[in-house]
């Protein structure tokens, strides 16, 4: 496998978020996205229970910034559904689940140019992961990919449904490095660089456990006090960010002899800011 060198450590994978990043980010109206479901559910209270589900979702994502703690769509639904006292069989939210899902399915899709940049990453030697905070399941974020080109340009898929925690929580981040690695040893976070568009769900989560951070920002995002190593606006200005860290790897570094004589080593060169990327913290 080549090596792309960040500040004299080698980078082997790139992990990518999916909403907003893989995928475009939807302005939709929610409440339609969820009445096919709720009429499946209760007829007789499906205006109501579309609200319900609506609000307990915002509630499920609101966990990022508190507990952390990850859910699945039937979670959701049972929830919602509870909340009005209703009674609803495992069988029947099952059903109402795949019609959530259908209603969202016919408006995803994935950036036109992404089967071409992970493409050229793996080209380049890298290992190509997704992390996703999500409560749909696997089967359904794999058809789409298959759908789209891009399984199989994926090692390493990780949905949070799947997962005790979301992003930013460390272990999300580790679950990612360990698949990564070989046999029993994780991959070094530094050895990694993430790529997503929430400042606090991915660049932060990322860079706590010293991964490098790439922010591709969304307007729909809130920004952040946290600084990216890099900010890109489309996915193939990462592929010039690899290039350019590589050849700045390839540098010999200076080193400065210490009085005794010896050497002092490497002199510190600072964060690196490649060719064609916009510096840290510059944007989002």
């Amino acid at each position: 496998m080549s090596t792309a060198v960040v500040d004299g450590v080698g980078v082997d994978a790139v992990v990518f978020d999916w909403g907003g990043t893989l995928a475009p980010h939807l302005d939709i109206d929610l409440l339609e996205l969820w009445r096919a479901a709720a009429e499946r559910l209760d007829p007789f209270h499906a205006e109501e229970l579309a609200a319900q589900l609506v609000a307990v979702e915002a509630e499920l994502w609101a966990r990022t910034t508190a507990t952390q703690e990850s859910g699945t769509l039937d979670d959701l639904i049972a929830l919602a559904t509870a909340r009005l006292g209703l009674d609803v069989a495992e069988a029947v939210r099952a059903e109402a689940a795949l019609d959530h899902l259908d209603a969202w399915g016919v408006h995803l899709t994935h950036d036109p140019e992404a089967v071409a940049t992970l493409t050229a990453l793996r080209e380049r030697g890298m290992a190509v992961g997704l992390v996703s905070n999500t409560h749909w399941p696997r089967a359904f974020h794999e058809q789409l990919l298959e759908r789209d080109g891009l399984i199989g340009l994926i090692d390493v898929r990780l949905y949070s449904s799947e997962l005790t925690h979301m992003k930013p929580h460390p272990s999300v981040f580790q679950a990612a490095l360990a698949a990564l690695g070989t046999g029993a040893q994780p991959l070094a976070a530094g050895r990694a660089v993430f790529v997503g568009d929430r400042p606090l769900d991915d660049i932060a989560g990322a860079k706590g456990i010293g991964m490098r951070a790439v922010l591709r920002p969304n307007p729909a995002v809130p920004g952040g006090p946290v600084e990216p190593d890099a900010c890109i606006t489309s996915l193939p200005e990462l592929l010039p960010l690899i290039d350019g860290w590589r050849r700045s790897s390839a540098r010999p570094r200076t080193s400065r002899r210490s009085p005794t004589g010896g050497h002092s080593g490497p002199v510190a060169s600072g964060p690196i800011t490649p060719p064609g990327s916009a510096p840290p913290g510059s944007a989002g």
